[in-house]
């Protein structure tokens, strides 16, 4: 009975780190994918990016001082 206890603990530490390797493997993955993304895009990428975080931001102002004016 004593070795049925070991070998389950074991088997959990194992699990563990399979689960910590393959977050790992799956970050790794995604960095990938961003970094030839932004390869391949030749820049075009963060120009759109960026047109659209100030279109999202002038869009959140026009909603503030409206609210702002309608208290």
């Amino acid at each position: 009975m004593a070795i049925r206890k070991i070998s389950s603990r074991r088997s959990t530490r194992n699990s563990k780190g399979q689960g910590i390797t393959e977050y790992g493997a799956i970050i790794a993955f995604v960095a990938l994918l961003v970094s030839l993304t932004f390869g391949f895009t030749s820049g075009s990428l963060g120009s759109a990016l960026s047109t659209a975080f100030c279109t999202v931001k002038t869009n959140m102002n026009n909603l503030s001082s409206t609210a702002t004016t309608a208290s």
